[in-house]
């Protein structure tokens, strides 16, 4: 091969056959899956955000229990499903708990929404929610934590231990800016538009640990470099690894933390089955791997600039192919993913419902798209708000 005198998008990775970390035998069990969502509390009438997280919290968990619960600053609101087999099942209880939430708030005089990042919010640092952890926080990222009143969606997605969710995260890194472009709800911050799809995707990657994970080589390399961030004060502790993809610290998951606070519940749902048939596909080409077939491993720096750009442009843009480091349609790419993982929507019956939930997001467009189709109508940033009321938790 002729060398161009440029850096490869893609590097090969080590031999993997002798790998300490590769995973016990598979099983066709369909995966379990399950989310969290962030949402903040608006003003009906200013439609600015209200820090009155603890009171809806309160409220509802008398339908929710600890399904819902605070988050750093006291504007917003966390949610929690059950993991789940089935799609339909996580889809239900997706939609109830949103209305759920929607009706605590509204016995508040509040509304919800579900946006990466807020449209209208008050001058000055967001009150953050008491406890030890956040006055930590606070005194070890400081100016950091001014930018946290953002919103995301986390999928979670079963794996049988930390070996298999660090092979699985290796495999998936190619694919993280198209997380991106499927969610990016985030365009306005601080009462004007960023000129990005995802701004929410930016301010996280001001952390020190945050953005695509590193690829890592064995479960020890994890450990390592884990133990240097805590000991180097890089983190708090295991919680603060913010990268897009990561072990979960508390449950047997790999977590999927790319994307913004999506517009609507079927936004969510098909994230949360492209995440769940990612990691199925992931589990089947770790069989290739181990028997010395390459797998695809794009550079550091490119695929980071593949995020930016997914970021900026969202789903009506262009977005870097961190394999080839060219810029493709962002739809495109799309499909093609969905190509690549029709085996695996299959196995889990998931199939006809993202093409479903694939073909009105591709038609309507993404959460930025109609967070900014709302604004052009007055060029009012409290029409932002309102549809975003709306699509949180749409009629049935």
């Amino acid at each position: 091969m002729t060398s161009t005198g440029h850096t490869p998008a893609v590097t090969p990775p080590p031999d993997r056959r002798h790998d300490p970390t590769r995973p016990p035998a598979r099983t066709a069990t369909p995966l379990t899956v399950g989310v969290e969502e962030e949402f903040l509390l608006v003003d009906p009438a200013s439609r600015e955000l209200r820090a009155d997280a603890e009171k809806v919290v309160a409220e509802a968990a008398g339908e929710l229990g600890d399904r819902v619960g605070p988050e750093i600053t006291r504007y917003q609101v966390e949610t929690r499903t059950d993991p789940h087999t089935s799609l339909t099942g996580l889809a239900d209880q997706v939609r109830s708990t949103r209305l759920s939430l929607a009706r605590a708030a509204a016995r508040q005089g509040l509304r919800v929404i579900s946006t990466g990042t807020p449209v209208l919010a008050p001058p000055g640092p967001p009150p953050l929610t008491d406890g030890p952890r956040y006055a930590r926080s606070a005194e070890t990222f400081r100016a950091l934590d001014d930018e946290q009143i953002a919103c995301a969606c986390h999928v979670h997605v079963g794996v049988p231990d930390l070996a298999t969710a660090l092979r699985i995260s290796n495999h998936l890194r190619p694919w993280i800016p198209l997380l991106i472009v499927l969610s990016a709800n985030s365009p306005f911050w601080d009462g004007r538009d960023t000129g990005y799809a995802s701004w929410r995707t930016t301010t996280w990657g001001r952390w020190p640990v945050a953005g695509p994970p590193p690829y890592f080589t064995s479960t020890s390399h994890f450990e390592e470099l884990v133990g240097a961030f805590l000991t180097t004060g890089a983190l708090m502790d295991r919680g603060g690894l913010y990268w897009h993809i990561r072990p979960s610290h508390h449950v047997p998951t790999l977590e999927f933390r790319a994307a913004d606070a999506t517009a609507t519940p079927d936004d969510t749902v098909l994230l949360a089955a492209i995440a769940r048939a990612m990691v199925a596909t992931a589990l089947t080409a770790l069989t290739a791997v181990d028997a010395g077939e390459p797998a695809l491993r794009p550079s550091d720096d490119m695929l980071r600039a593949a995020c930016w750009r997914a970021a900026r442009d969202g789903i009506t843009g262009e977005t870097i192919d961190p394999a080839t480091g060219r810029l493709t349609p962002a739809v495109t790419q799309v499909e093609e993913l969905l190509s690549r993982l029709r085996p695996a929507l299959d196995q889990h019956g998931d199939t006809d419902l993202v093409h479903t939930l694939w073909t009105r997001l591709r038609t309507r467009g993404g959460g930025a798209e109609g967070q900014r189709a709302a604004y052009r109508r007055n060029a009012a940033l409290t029409d932002v708000v309102d549809h975003l009321v709306e699509t949180t938790t749409p009629p049935a």
